[in-house]
């Protein structure tokens, strides 16, 4: 996308008045209204100018469960809170007088041209938080014209998804015990167009997840695990939780030799998703997968582990550009964006304000959600005295 310095600060004028004042109107028609009340759907869309924003009405609109579920972290949280703190501490490095006229935020992954370095991260089961679930999503990502990568364990065909995709979709892969079950998953990905294969690495068994045990997680009526509706019955019939999917359909091992396996048996890029140690980042480089995400699964597993945006610049120092580095966890403002992409990232991926987006407003809720960080972005550059992502290096930030 190419945008004048000024349309672009014009536009975020333009987006906050218009959020603004629909919900002023409302606010003002019914000065009763108490601020525990819950507006309808278009007049909280409306309002959110920020990501925190949808967050806010997502906790409202969502069931505890749910809520608890999409929201927890490992045990006591604490790399949760650094995923998020740790880009706060990260400081800028504006430069000045420099000709920002035309903006770039185009980048290229896999090939796969991207309006701006921001993708929908796979995670499951959507339709805890809308009920056309990951259809929705998938349309939210077109409307912003960015790719989704879809979970194993959304509550979606990965065909009707792809059906309802028009922009590369990729697909997320729990290798499973049942090697003809994971091949026949891996084939159905390809044979619906998507264009990549992400392999979650970091899971061999499941996390302390305290809250969302609490809560007491099972999947609700009318919701499943719509990828794995052909596993044997004897599987089946216990995939009502997390726990038990990841102890029913996991494989007790998760070796370097399955990569290479899985590689063997797919036409697509393959790309690892669960990277923090640079040794780890060097043998996927060295063993001819695609890319690789910095992730420790939104917090979900191993408390007390680095957070992504602390442990991408050994990652990408140790790759050298020999592969697609991407990083989820934390991102939540378009200078994480910015700062992601200094320190050696492609691109960054996006999880929970996914679901803050669809609690609040559907497929457009999504969009905005999208619309938001890439604006926010576009300013970060400008006032960066950045014009292109190509220019984006460690020089953008204060050391």
């Amino acid at each position: 996308m190419k945008t004048t310095r000024r349309q672009a600060l014009l536009s975020g004028a333009a987006i906050a008045t218009a959020a603004a004042l629909p919900f002023q109107k409302a606010m003002a028609a019914n000065p009763e209204q108490s601020s525990s009340s819950k507006p309808p759907a278009d007049q909280a869309l409306a309002g959110a100018v920020s990501l925190s924003d949808f967050e806010g009405v997502a906790h409202e609109r969502m069931s505890h469960m749910a809520w608890e579920y999409i929201n927890s972290g490992a045990a006591d949280e604490i790399t949760l809170r650094w995923n998020r703190e740790a880009f706060d501490r990260i400081r800028l490095n504006p430069r000045v007088l420099r000709d920002t006229t035309k903006l770039s935020t185009k980048v290229r992954v896999l090939g796969q041209e991207l309006p701006f370095p921001v993708i929908l991260a796979p995670t499951s089961l959507h339709k805890l938080a809308h009920p056309e679930g990951e259809l929705a999503t998938v349309k939210g990502a077109g409307q912003a014209g960015t790719a989704m990568v879809l979970s194993t364990m959304s509550s979606t065909t990965v065909e009707d998804v792809a059906k309802a995709a028009t922009h590369p979709l990729w697909f997320q892969l729990y290798v499973q015990k049942d090697k003809g079950f994971t091949e026949h998953l891996v084939a159905r990905a390809e044979a619906c167009g998507c264009k990549a294969l992400v392999v979650t690495v970091d899971t061999p068994i499941e996390g302390a997840r305290n809250r969302q045990e609490r809560a007491k997680f099972q999947l609700p009526p009318g919701v499943d695990l719509a990828n794995l509706r052909g596993l044997k019955t004897q599987f089946r019939a216990q995939l009502d939780s997390e726990k038990k999917v990841f102890a029913n359909i996991l494989p007790d091992r998760l070796t370097w030799n399955d990569i290479e396996w899985l590689q063997s048996v797919s036409k697509l890029p393959v790309l690892l998703k669960g990277i923090l140690n640079a040794d780890d980042a060097d043998i996927a480089a060295r063993s001819g997968v695609a890319g690789i995400l910095v992730s420790n699964h939104g917090a979900r597993n191993l408390d007390t582990v680095p957070a992504t945006i602390d442990a991408l610049p050994r990652v990408a120092d140790k790759v050298a550009g020999r592969m697609v580095v991407l990083l989820d966890g934390g991102v939540r403002r378009g200078t994480d964006v910015l700062k992601a992409m200094a320190l050696g990232a492609n691109a960054v991926l996006i999880g929970r304000p996914v679901f803050y987006g669809l609690a609040t407003g559907g497929a457009d809720g999504v969009t905005k959600v999208l619309n938001i960080l890439r604006h926010e972005f576009e300013m970060a550059m400008a006032l960066s005295g950045i014009d292109s992502v190509e220019k984006i290096d460690r020089n953008a930030l204060w050391t």
